[in-house]
């Protein structure tokens, strides 16, 4: 193995795509500094996969590399699959890309890129992001770890003791978002419309930016005399100013943010239940260094702590850790490299 051997990993949101390495020697990150270019998704699949390779060539360019040192590529991407990289009908992309086998599609190009066959794994976004949190926080400790990480929706990953996520037989394993709220214990709120389909109540409508709507709604009942109560700003702008009024003390903003922490804190438990986690990790906009205050980030931990506390095993009280993610958008691209090299090791 040379020592500037590499595995690089691509994250391929609708709009953005983002590119990171690992060095292949001991699985150390190459460099923090986040390397984005446009997914170019309206212009169709061809384009998309130009830019993933430019987003592979720029990022070795900038760190004199070579394709020559490129070990393995991952790439993570939103589902749902038909099967193993080939996409089912996706809500951020065209419907064109419906059918789409991007593996041997980007397989294919990177082989020509490359002068040579390269091998390529793929998984979702959110089970890689997972991956690279896990490798991140666990350090040499050997244990498994939940991810979390509420944003437009709830991404949930776990990672067991060997690094890898878990995929499910049909690809959709860890869809923890959409599993049923305990509404009983969250004040018998009633249960909300979820992006999904399913009526009853999935935790990402208590937990993220998707449920606001309809938790701004039942929590203004409260605050009748509140300035959102009268005003007549779209909803949307309602609902994004609600981060910044909690962070300058807004009771109504707090409520909100509170509830969603407990709300969160349950399913952590629900989750414990039945996977046992040494770490769960959570991500997103919430804990996000840049966006939120440290007291903010503590008071929403605390209360999925202890929301959480009542319903565990004593021994997971003990040992189980809830935890800040700590890569931010760097980690489904440092992921998708794990996965890369975790599997050249297997082969």
């Amino acid at each position: 193995m040379n020592s500037k051997d590499v595995f690089i990993g691509t994250d391929s949101g609708a709009t953005t795509s983002k590119t990171g390495g690992i060095w292949a020697e001991d699985g150390s990150i190459i460099s923090h500094k986040l390397m984005q270019s446009s997914t170019n998704s309206q212009a169709g699949r061809e384009a998309v996969v130009k830019g993933w390779i430019q987003g592979v060539t720029g990022f070795l360019a900038a760190h004199q590399l070579t394709w020559a040192n490129v070990r393995g590529i991952g790439l993570a991407i939103p589902g749902p699959y038909k099967s193993y990289g080939v996409l089912d009908r996706t809500a951020n992309l065209p419907a064109s890309f419906e059918g789409w086998d991007f593996h041997a599609d980007y397989s294919a190009a990177i082989a020509a890129a490359a002068g040579r066959a390269v091998p390529l794994v793929v998984g979702n976004d959110g089970n890689f992001g997972g991956v690279g949190e896990a490798n991140n926080v666990r350090g040499n400790r050997k244990a498994s770890v939940l991810m979390l990480a509420p944003g437009s929706g709830l991404g949930c990953a776990f990672i067991d003791q060997n690094g890898l996520p878990l995929d499910g037989d049909t690809l959709a394993g860890m869809e923890g978002a959409h599993m049923p709220a305990p509404l009983h214990l969250l004040g018998g709120v009633r249960p909300y419309k979820c992006g999904c389909g399913r009526d009853w109540g999935c935790v990402e409508a208590y937990t993220t930016i998707s449920g606001l709507p309809q938790l701004l709604e039942d929590t203004l009942k409260k605050f009748p005399d509140h300035e959102l109560a009268q005003s007549t700003a779209p909803i949307k702008e309602k609902v994004l100013s609600l981060r910044t009024r909690a962070q300058k003390g807004d009771a109504l903003a707090l409520q909100i943010f509170d509830f969603q922490a407990r709300a969160m804190g349950l399913h952590i438990a629900n989750l414990a239940m039945a996977l046992d986690p040494g770490y769960v990790v959570i991500g997103g906009g919430l804990i996000d260094p840049e966006s939120t205050t440290p007291e903010f980030r503590e008071r929403y931990l605390r209360l999925m702590r202890e929301a959480a506390a009542p319903y565990l095993f004593p021994a997971q009280r003990a040992r189980m850790q809830i935890v800040a993610a700590s890569l931010g958008e760097l980690s489904q691209a440092i992921g998708a490299a794990l996965v890369a090299m975790y599997s050249a090791k297997t082969v």
